[in-house]
């Protein structure tokens, strides 16, 4: 008895999975919120950490902290959203990860390293959304 190619076999329905291309989105929003939460707290419970250098946009360091700690939280429920396949979570972490990118940029003077590592991180996140179609095999 031959077997009939595709009788009894049922293709997987693609609308409960996500693609490799929003998991590893999903993923980096999952990095990239958590690492400014951490900078957050740390700048809202030790403020005296960061240098206070003169620059442009000073703010006070508990203001920064709050700042990155509500951003983090933001990028969080983006990842979320993006994992669990909504339709919000792609414009949304386009959005945030443009804001984190914004913020984390004008953070440099007060921890560089940081800034530059979340920055090119919250950058290749808006690529990856920004080429990411929800109609393709890709999206």
């Amino acid at each position: 008895m031959a077997a009939t190619p595709g009788k009894g076999q049922r293709k997987p329905d693609n609308s409960d999975m996500i693609s490799g291309v929003s998991l590893s989105a999903g993923a980096m929003l999952m990095l990239s919120g958590p690492l400014s939460i951490l900078l957050g707290v740390t700048g809202i419970a030790h403020d005296t950490l960061f240098s206070s250098p003169r620059y442009a946009y000073r703010f006070d360091l508990t203001a920064w902290g709050w700042l990155h700690l509500v951003i983090g939280l933001a990028l969080v429920i983006a990842g979320v959203g993006i994992l669990a396949g909504k339709s919000w979570g792609r414009g949304a972490g386009i959005a945030l990860a443009g804001i984190s990118l914004i913020t984390q940029f004008m953070f440099i003077p007060y921890y560089p390293v940081w800034s530059i590592i979340v920055m090119t991180l919250d950058l290749i996140i808006v690529w990856v959304l920004s080429r990411l179609h929800p109609g393709t095999a890709g999206g």
